[in-house]
């Protein structure tokens, strides 16, 4: 199995380097404009004063992502995984580097910078297994007898004679013959049948397999997400009871409280009332004892004031008395 080439490198988006796993490098300008799987997939390929924005892009890829997406595989001649890429001036996807320099020359030569991406291609190209097996498949034919082939055209070779197609003496070819001839066709056809089959069923077996991890990677995924998720209700719903707990305590303590300063109060009250009362009636005896004083003042006084009264009138009784004896006199 050929080696993958080394993953060490250092990312110009994000600054990280070392094993980047999957890294998609410029064609043209190399290591200098290397990007990681993440970066790139978000965007951050931008042209600059020497990469510019038709420059392809080489994926490059460890082992362990090698196998994850390219899953049974073979690297090509160079060592390299199989390539997919985008035309820089309509977005489309999906071409091989020839597929791509066709699709240029086909579609795109009127764009002032077609010329520099064929050459860039073109480059590309002539060190690839592709270019020297064959230039493109033109198209599918398919005989009167049912058996289908393919019209391949390779790269002319310069200085090449053609062969020339030796003639063919005539003879009379027996019902046996062609019978025999017939029977080898009819095996060579069930052969090609058996092997497309069997191409097919390493396909699909491979496909199987393919699903099948991912089947068991998907069921793991959720098999794990709904047990973390499962904790995390327990433990929300724990945690919440905790919650409510804790409040009922709280309130229950508060009420406690309230209940107790509302037994206070009302002693309080009850305790003021009492003494109120108690100062009302003190009040009212002092109120009492002092109107009795006054009254016994008024009495006393009212006394005094008769006796003077009753004084005065016998010291004008006497002095009434005294005027006629010194009259007379």
């Amino acid at each position: 199995m050929t080696s993958l080439p080394s993953s060490e490198s250092q990312c110009i988006g994000c600054a990280v380097s070392g094993d980047l796993g999957r890294r998609f490098e410029c064609v043209v300008c190399g290591k200098e404009v290397t990007y990681c799987g993440d970066c790139y997939d978000q965007g951050k390929n931008q042209p600059g004063d020497k990469h510019k924005y038709f420059h392809p892009t080489k994926a490059i890829y460890n082992r362990v992502f090698f196998d994850l997406y390219f899953l049974g595989e073979q690297l090509d001649g160079n060592g390299d995984a199989p390539q997919s890429y985008k035309c820089a001036f309509c977005d489309e996807l999906g071409f091989t580097s020839m597929e791509l320099q066709l699709h240029v020359l086909e579609k795109h030569m009127e764009h002032p910078d077609a010329a520099e991406v064929v050459d860039i291609l073109d480059q590309m190209n002539q060190g690839s297994e592709e270019y020297k097996k064959s230039t493109e498949i033109r198209c599918q034919e398919k005989s009167r007898g049912g058996l289908s082939y393919e019209v391949i055209l390779a790269e002319p070779a310069p200085n090449v004679a053609v062969p020339k197609r030796p003639v063919t003496p005539g003879k009379n070819v027996s019902v046996e013959e062609i019978e025999q001839k017939l029977k080898a066709a009819e095996e060579r056809r069930i052969s090609l049948e058996a092997r497309k089959m069997a191409e097919i069923s390493i396909k699909l077996a491979k496909v199987e397999e393919a699903t099948r991890k991912k089947d068991e990677i998907t069921n793991e995924f959720i098999t794990q997400t709904k047990e973390q998720l499962e904790t995390k209700i327990e433990r929300h719903v724990e945690k919440r009871e905790a919650i409510i707990s804790d409040m009922k305590e709280k309130l229950k303590i508060h009420a406690q409280e309230i209940e107790k300063t509302r037994e206070t109060l009302e002693q309080q009250k009850a305790n003021e009332q009492k003494a109120i009362e108690e100062k009302l009636k003190t009040a009212q005896a002092l109120r009492d004892e002092n109107i009795k004083k006054m009254l016994d003042r008024l009495k006393e006084h009212e006394r005094r004031a008769e006796v003077v009264r009753q004084n005065k009138a016998q010291t004008q009784d006497i002095d009434g008395q005294q005027s006629p004896i010194a009259s007379s006199g």
